[in-house]
C-alpha cells in the first residue's frame, strides 16, 4: 500500500466512499416503502401470485451494466446521472424484496390471523399492526441481501463514469497501480459490513418481543 498516495487523495476517497454509501442505501430504503404494499397484494392475488413473482424474479436477472445505460434513455437523464443507479438499483431491490415481502407474511400462522379477526382487526389495520411486525425477521433477512448486493453493484457504474468506490478500480487498472484497488475493496467490504450491521441492529430493535438465543 502507497500511504502518500492513500494521503493526497483521501479527499476523494472519501468522497467515492459517501457517494457509494447512499448510491446503495437510497434505493434499498425507497424498494421497501414500495414492496410491502406490493408484496401484500402479490400475497392477495391467489392463482396470478406465481406469475407476479415470476415478473420479478425476471427483472432482478437483466444485467446491471446493460440497465445503466439504457435507463438514460427511458428517463431523459444524461449517461453520468446517479438518478440512472439509484432506479436501476431500486429495480433490483423491489424484485428481491416482492418476494421476501411475501414470504415474511407467509409465516404468519393461521391462528394468529384468526386471533387477530377474532379482536376486530380489520383487513389493513391487522396488516400494520399483526402481519407486518410478525414478518419483520424475515424481511430484515431480505434487507441483508439487498444491502451487500447493492454495495457490490454500485461499483460497475464506475464503468459509466458515475463517482464511487468502483472509480478506484478502474483508476488501478489503468494505472497498474494496485493501491487504489485494495483500497476500494477494503472500504467496499467495510461498508457492507456496517449496513449489514445496521440492517441486524434494526430488526432487532423492531423485534424484542423475540426470544434471544
Amino acid at each position: 500500500m502507497n500511504f502518500d498516495w492513500l494521503a493526497g487523495e483521501a479527499g476523494d476517497i472519501g468522497n467515492f466512499f459517501a457517494w457509494h454509501a447512499a448510491l446503495s442505501v437510497i434505493p434499498v430504503v425507497a424498494a421497501l416503502v414500495m414492496a410491502l404494499p406490493i408484496g401484500w397484494l402479490v400475497k392477495q392475488s391467489g392463482v396470478l401470485r406465481p406469475a407476479l413473482l415470476g415478473i420479478a424474479g425476471l427483472l432482478y436477472t437483466i444485467p446491471s451494466l446493460a440497465l445503466f445505460v439504457l435507463l438514460p434513455l427511458v428517463l431523459g437523464t444524461q449517461i453520468l446521472d446517479p438518478l440512472n443507479v439509484v432506479v436501476a438499483l431500486t429495480l433490483y431491490t423491489l424484485a428481491l424484496l416482492v418476494r421476501t415481502v411475501c414470504d415474511g407474511l407467509d409465516a404468519v400462522s393461521a391462528d394468529v390471523l384468526q386471533a387477530a379477526n377474532a379482536m376486530g382487526y380489520r383487513r389493513f389495520s391487522r396488516f400494520f399492526r399483526v402481519e407486518l411486525p410478525l414478518a419483520v425477521p424475515v424481511i430484515g433477512a431480505g434487507l441483508r441481501v439487498a444491502v451487500v448486493s447493492n454495495v457490490s453493484i454500485v461499483s460497475i457504474a464506475a464503468l459509466i463514469g458515475t463517482p464511487q468506490l468502483g472509480a478506484l478500480f478502474t483508476e488501478g487498472l489503468e494505472l497498474h497501480f494496485l493501491t487504489p484497488i485494495l483500497t476500494g475493496i477494503i472500504l467496499c467490504v467495510a461498508l457492507a459490513v456496517s449496513l449489514d450491521g445496521l440492517v441486524i441492529f434494526l430488526t432487532r430493535q423492531l423485534t424484542r418481543w423475540q426470544p434471544r438465543s
